[in-house]
């Protein structure tokens, strides 16, 4: 038999192992996989903090409304549908065989769209053509378009067979929160009749 001091010896060597391997395990034990760093946390806030703006894009300035003077001779008439805020008819030059319609209407989208969907408005051919302008009319932007051609509105309740000859004038002026827009379309004689005209009204627009 073992003496009472060899069995104390070998007691504590075993409860020393024991402690040495308990202290190994909990030293490899890994960081938890979901415990994100303190500074993501306060990164994520960031864009919520008072003053910061999220991407808002800055007042532009742009009035909502804009008045004009009316070209003697034209004549107003009923607005088809509530999108149009007036509607002229301008009477047909000799030789063509329909008036000339202006309508002011406001929507959304930005100039660049809208004179592309003006010209998709024309059949392309080779006397097709697109001129634009950009105008200062007091403290307004306006962007004049003259289109020539063949034009096919593809408009829900309107004309949509192609109309050879024809042209548009064309004013856009940049308006908050909407877009406004004068339309000139018509027999090409027309139109181009109505030019001086047209270029007066547009002279003539201010902020309401």
């Amino acid at each position: 038999m073992r003496s009472p001091a060899l069995r104390t010896l070998a007691l504590f060597a075993l409860v020393s192992a024991l402690a040495a391997t308990t202290g190994c395990a909990k030293h490899e034990e890994p960081m938890p996989a979901s415990a994100p760093p303190a500074t993501a946390k306060a990164e994520a806030k960031a864009p919520g903090e008072p003053g910061k703006t999220d991407g808002a894009k800055p007042a532009s300035g742009a009035p909502k409304e804009v008045v004009w003077d009316t070209p003697s001779g034209w004549i107003r008439a009923e607005n088809p549908s509530p999108m149009r805020k007036a509607t002229y008819k301008i009477t047909k030059a000799d030789g063509d065989s329909e008036d000339a319609e202006l309508s002011v209407s406001q929507a959304g989208g930005g100039v660049d769209a809208n004179v592309e969907r003006w010209s998709k408005q024309f059949e392309k051919g080779a006397s097709d053509t697109t001129r634009r302008e950009e105008r200062k009319v007091g403290e307004l932007a306006v962007t004049v378009v003259e289109l020539t051609g063949t034009f096919a509105s593809g408009m829900p309740g309107q004309d949509t067979s192609p109309k050879t000859d024809w042209a548009m004038l064309g004013a856009i002026i940049e308006t908050q929160p909407q877009t406004t827009f004068f339309k000139l379309t018509g027999p090409k004689k027309t139109v181009m009749a109505a030019k001086a005209d047209f270029d007066k009204l547009v002279a003539s627009l201010r902020a309401k």
